[in-house]
């Protein structure tokens, strides 16, 4: 079913997860996942990573938010601030470059390079 458009995504630290997960041991999936307001399917995906990697919580995959969110809201940044935002910027516009888009001016305006694209499949 899936969630509902406009509704935040829930973030769960290794704390919430391994207390969720102990719990749901000790009383079962069902109950667990109605008091914590959790899917069964991803309790047991959870307790499944926490058997399989030595009763230890793994950290998230993905991390959130935008990267550059940071030093754009900033207005006096440090020299190692300013690098390592140019040095964000040059990255994904390297990744999107290896993946056929062309990109103008500051990295705004991405256009797919269509000859290419097809040509690679």
């Amino acid at each position: 079913m899936g969630r509902k458009k406009g509704t935040q995504t829930n973030y769960y630290t290794k704390e919430d997860k391994e207390r969720i997960i102990l719990e749901a041991l000790e009383n079962g999936i069902n109950p667990v996942g109605r008091n914590y307001q959790v899917s069964p399917g991803m309790i047991c995906n959870w307790i499944k990573s926490y058997k399989e990697n030595g009763n230890k919580v793994i950290d998230n995959k993905y991390k959130r938010g935008n990267p550059l969110s940071k030093y754009q809201a900033k207005k006096n940044m440090t020299i190692l601030e300013k690098l390592e935002y140019e040095n964000m910027k040059l990255r994904i516009e390297n990744e999107r470059l290896k993946k056929g888009y062309l990109v103008k001016g500051d990295g705004t305006v991405v256009v797919v390079d269509k000859k290419k694209f097809w040509n690679s499949k």
